[in-house]
């Protein structure tokens, strides 16, 4: 049975979300007050393509990932959506189907917000439009940077920018040094390899030569960055070229 209470930790990701810490103190409780809380082992499906939409969700632990089928049955991994950020909207205005597969990564916490609490909650907070607007604005400059990306930088570039931006949204600071910081999400390198629209084997020669540069170590359980201005100095130099 789900627990319906968040922890210490799960609730503090929701609240001090970007967005929705955003949101006005009444409207914030009305979405909490309506919200039930979901929780998924590792691997565990969340919503397969072609479902029907029936709930808006609040990452509280853990990730979600989301992913595409090609044609030849490979699974195909587009994004991660960490913890603060909510998802599924966009099927609660337009009424369609699950475009995508997502599953947990990681041991998963959700809020969930029913469709028709969402609807009522909008009839009664106009202040929801607008916050949903600026997401999805904010969701479409990411959406047209990474395409910029994949068009305009090499791939050490968009491999660099990808472990910084990591970083920020999953970063363990090491205990036995503060310059380095573990990456708390555990992905394969193929993983992060389709994350960067490349092969496994070029992500792994990219991150061999950062290794040697001693901008990250890569370790058994992942990667540590070592060196976080360096990192960002790789994306700055090829971005300028």
């Amino acid at each position: 049975m789900d627990d319906p209470i968040l922890t210490i930790e799960e609730r503090a990701a929701i609240n001090n979300g970007r967005w929705f810490s955003s949101l006005s103190p009444s409207l914030r409780h009305d979405i909490l007050r309506c919200a039930f809380v979901k929780r998924y082992k590792d691997g565990e499906l969340i919503c397969a393509r072609g479902d029907p939409a029936e709930a808006w969700s609040g990452v509280a632990r853990g990730a979600v990932r989301v992913s595409s089928t090609s044609i030849t049955g490979k699974q195909v991994t587009l994004t991660y959506v960490e913890p603060g950020i909510w998802f599924g909207d966009v099927a609660m205005f337009d009424g369609e189907r699950r475009t995508h597969d997502a599953y947990a990564h990681g041991e998963t916490t959700l809020m969930m917000v029913s469709r028709a609490d969402v609807q009522k909650i909008l009839s009664q907070h106009v202040e929801l439009y607008e916050a949903l607007l600026r997401l999805h604005a904010r969701r479409i400059r990411t959406l047209f940077g990474l395409v910029e990306d994949l068009n305009t930088l090499p791939l050490r570039a968009r491999l660099a920018k990808q472990l910084a931006h990591l970083v920020r949204s999953y970063g363990v600071p090491s205990l036995h040094d503060g310059r380095e910081v573990r990456i708390g999400l555990q992905l394969a390198q193929e993983e992060l390899a389709q994350l960067l629209g490349a092969s496994r084997q070029r992500v792994n020669q990219e991150l061999k030569q950062m290794e040697r540069e001693e901008v990250i170590r890569i370790e058994p359980g992942g990667v540590v960055v070592r060196n976080r201005d360096a990192l960002m100095r790789i994306v700055e130099s090829d971005t300028e070229r």
